[in-house]
């Protein structure tokens, strides 16, 4: 098994590692939206969203996936109001991959994060 850490103050506060690899599986938690070399969050979901796929193609990289590895997402999204604005990025990422996915309505831990998304990458 192989932790893999972004560096993020979340991770060793919360006690939990960016991704696991086990096998040829990469879990990678829920990710948020910001620009972890700045710990700045961007106002718009759609941009917090292309931050959190740079976030996960960074972490799959350091893994020895890709994003085409992806097979799994999940979405948390704040507010279902938000979900219009949030489709273009997510078309972006993984219109061509597209993995099996869930969306899910809910709150998230601090109030300017209006997007997590967790994935499960697999490559034989």
């Amino acid at each position: 098994m192989k932790r893999i850490s972004t560096g993020s103050p979340f991770e060793k506060t919360m006690g939990y590692s960016r991704a696991i690899v086990k096998g040829g599986w990469c879990f990678v938690s829920g990710v948020t939206g910001y620009d972890y070399a700045t710990m700045v969050m961007p106002d718009r979901i759609g941009d917090q969203a292309r931050n959190c796929f740079a976030t996960i193609r960074a972490v799959l990289h350091k893994a020895g996936f890709t994003m085409e590895d992806i097979v799994r997402v999940q979405y948390t999204v704040t507010d279902a109001g938000l979900v219009e604005d949030l489709v273009p990025a997510l078309g972006e990422a993984f219109g061509e991959i597209r993995p099996a996915a869930t969306m899910v309505i809910a709150g998230l831990i601090k109030p300017e994060m209006l997007v997590e998304i967790e994935v499960t990458a697999f490559k034989d």
